[in-house]
């Protein structure tokens, strides 16, 4: 099952539960990173401010040419994390008690939180939110990269297509910064399990207790 194996090291104590399989972690990573492409290169294109990005990445015409390529990169990587998860993405009836926590995760008051699944009502809530927003930057970038498909009296679809592409964009950054701060302030462990694909029986207990029940049987 995925992202539901025990490891036995040498010792009982040092057993750990597989959070994430080796091409899960991959693909991550490979989204990652080219979300970080599109992020730099985007701004450089973006505004004048930022336009000294294009030559620390190879210059405007560099940036111009694979900026777009590694959006379709980007969109399969998010359509195959889609497909991976989508079960466990789906609601769940404690995810209604947790978003009215919410202050108390942020404060990493654990023990008020309710018990989660493989992903809280909070990465859900990401994630939503990115592969909506993929959707239509790729739909939206599609347009603006081959502007000379658009007929001579629909030329305002252009201008549109840059104002959504870019306000869609900006909700990207939002996101992605929250998200962020909390893999790496908030729930300490995250970034190490999305590395090595383990994280201890504790951490599993705390952060996805139902989660952990399910793959190893285990009540405490």
């Amino acid at each position: 099952m995925s992202g539901g194996v025990i490891a036995r090291p040498a010792t009982a104590s040092e057993e750990k539960v597989q959070r994430y399989t080796f091409v899960e972690r991959a693909y991550h990573w490979i989204d990652a990173f080219a979300y970080i492409y599109l992020l730099l290169t985007g701004l450089a294109l973006f505004t004048p401010l930022l336009y000294w990005l294009a030559y620390v990445l190879g210059g405007p015409s560099t940036i111009r040419f694979w900026h777009p390529w590694v959006g379709l990169v980007f969109a399969y990587t998010i359509v195959w994390m889609h497909r991976k998860w989508k079960a466990d993405m789906e609601p769940i009836p404690q995810d209604d008690q947790w978003n009215k926590n919410l202050k108390a995760y942020a404060e990493n008051r654990d023990e008020n939180m309710p018990p989660q699944g493989r992903f809280n009502a909070g990465q859900k809530k990401f994630w939503k939110v990115m592969f909506l927003c993929t959707f239509i930057l790729l739909i939206t970038g599609l347009v603006m990269w081959m502007p000379e498909r658009i007929p001579p009296q629909l030329h305002w679809i252009g201008g549109l297509m840059i104002f959504i592409h870019s306000v869609t964009a900006l909700i990207t950054i939002a996101a992605f910064i929250i998200h962020v701060y909390m893999s790496v302030w908030v729930t300490p462990g995250s970034v190490q399990a999305m590395m090595d694909g383990n994280v201890s029986h504790n951490w599993a207990r705390t952060h996805h207790r139902l989660w952990y029940e399910k793959i190893t049987g285990r009540r405490n």
